[in-house]
């Protein structure tokens, strides 16, 4: 492996975006997929040999709060170190915002714990009509 790190979109194309959303019930499309990326306010991409294998973004105010909506690594590349190097870059690019937030599965709880973020109570609306992010 040869993981590249980059914070642009300039290179990026959709057909690079295939393999993530792995047990979602229905999810963006390629297409879709990069038009979240390129709304978000940070974004970084962790770049194979071209493919994308790795992916975070950020959704912010630019001054006092970020809200981290997706961390995605396709899961042949799990488990090296990936989406913790995905994580602290994105969180160092928000380093002078007050909070930074995200929901997470219970099940990956143990992961961001690590990286010190903590618990909270919160609630969540979620529309599953609306999973694959295309407006109808």
């Amino acid at each position: 492996m040869n993981i590249q790190y980059t914070s642009s979109l300039n290179d990026l194309d959709q057909n690079q975006l295939t393999g993530f959303f792995v047990g979602w019930p229905s999810h963006p499309d390629t297409i879709t997929h990069l038009k979240i990326l390129k709304n978000s306010f940070a974004v970084w991409l962790a770049i194979d040999d071209s493919r994308c294998i790795g992916f975070i973004n950020a959704l912010s105010d630019g001054v006092f709060y970020a809200y981290i909506p997706l961390l995605e690594v396709i899961p042949d590349y799990q488990g090296h170190g990936i989406g913790t190097e995905l994580l602290n870059r994105m969180i160092h690019t928000l380093k002078d915002m007050y909070a930074i937030d995200l929901v997470c599965d219970e099940s990956v709880t143990p992961f961001y714990s690590k990286l010190e973020f903590s618990r909270c109570v919160g609630m969540i609306k979620r529309n599953y009509h609306q999973q694959t992010g295309i407006r109808k």
